[in-house]
């Protein structure tokens, strides 16, 4: 491989990397959003308050500010439930339209309002980290054309993602849409993550350094479809606690976990079956997988963030869920789907080179 090519893929890989970076950072900007309850402080999208420049004060705003966006988010609504509808999804689009929650329109609170407004900005930078690494990608389609279709592909995601956005807003925050929007940042994290390590390999051939992928690779595919289990438990728990929250009027922490139900003691004894999986994979690639390599490391990053994640729930139950805690533990969750997906990655590539090998 001559050094033009090779500067092509450090470059997309640099960018790759950063994209990935800066994708969970949005997710954690996106947990401080909404633990602070601020994911309506924005009544419309793109622009906020009509504006591309917030306003600071509700004086800057008409007097019936709170029924001109409640009568745009019903506008875009009834379109919205008429594509839901029109793909299937009827019992989904009653929901929307029987929803009466969703046209209580919040008060001004210019603090809410600059956090979901930073939030968004960050995404549309984002955005833009995106574009470019698709432009890098370009650059690589002689030697993977997988890589800059899934760039390309990458890109669409991230599009759709935003739209999806809007809709997170003009249906007020329904929990369904929210948990949607969610499972799509991991998928993009994911493809960035794949094309990320397929540049790595047109480097780097693989080599053996473990004598049993397949089941290494079978264990933490257990593990990784638990861990995606878990995620929905814990939308589910945060769904239940937005409800309590809303309750005591976001006062009392301290008695929130008091009344939840069954699905958060499922959430909470849940983690100790994860945990064990993620041990006895540990284990097995300490005694299979040369020490230096980099699945060993990467196994050990996995359950130290595993172990963190347990932490923050722990603090969250028995410190009156701090609201600091709370997109912490949102961002490690992630993060741990995220190094899940790279170990599978590497394993993958060494079950390939074993039947390669074989067949030889």
């Amino acid at each position: 491989m001559n050094q033009k090519n090779l500067n092509q893929i450090y470059s997309f890989r640099r960018i790759s990397l950063v994209t990935v970076i800066a994708v969970y950072f949005l997710i954690l900007v996106g947990g401080i959003v909404r633990s602070t309850g601020s994911g309506m402080g924005c009544p419309d999208w793109p622009k906020c308050f009509g504006s591309w420049i917030p306003p600071t004060s509700v004086d800057q705003l008409p007097g019936n500010y709170q029924e001109i966006y409640s009568a745009q988010r019903v506008e875009k609504n009834n379109k919205f439930v008429a594509q839901l509808e029109k793909l299937g999804f009827k019992q989904k689009a009653d929901q929307i339209k029987n929803d009466k929650s969703i046209l209580v329109e919040q008060e001004f609170n210019a603090v809410k309002t600059w956090i979901e407004y930073v939030n968004r900005l960050i995404g549309a930078i984002i955005g833009l980290f995106v574009l470019l690494t698709v432009f890098r990608s370009l650059f690589l389609w002689p030697l993977s054309k997988r890589i800059t279709i899934l760039s390309v592909l990458n890109l669409f995601l991230v599009l759709f993602q935003a739209w999806i956005g809007s809709i997170v807003v003009s249906t007020n925050l329904l929990p369904w849409m929210i948990t949607l929007h969610m499972i799509l940042a991991l998928v993009i994290v994911c493809v960035l993550l794949y094309v990320h390590f397929q540049s790595y390999k047109l480097i780097y051939p693989s080599k053996s350094t473990t004598e049993k992928p397949n089941t290494l690779f079978g264990i933490l595919v257990i593990g990784f479809l638990l861990m995606l289990v878990q995620i929905v438990f814990g939308t589910q728990v945060r769904e239940e606690m937005d409800v309590v929250a809303f309750e005591f009027g976001n006062l009392l922490r301290g008695e929130w976990i008091d009344h939840l139900g069954l699905v958060f003691i499922v959430h909470r004894s849940y983690s100790i079956l994860l945990l064990a999986v993620h041990l006895l994979f540990f284990y097995q690639v300490y005694k299979n997988t040369l020490r230096h390599v980099s699945i060993f490391k990467w196994s050990q990053g996995l359950i130290l963030v595993i172990f963190l994640e347990i932490l923050t729930g722990v603090g969250m139950a028995y410190f009156g869920v701090p609201a600091f805690l709370q997109p912490v533990h949102l961002l490690l969750g992630t993060m741990i789907i995220g190094i899940q997906f790279v170990i599978l990655l590497q394993l993958d590539s060494q079950r390939k080179l074993k039947i390669e090998n074989q067949s030889l």
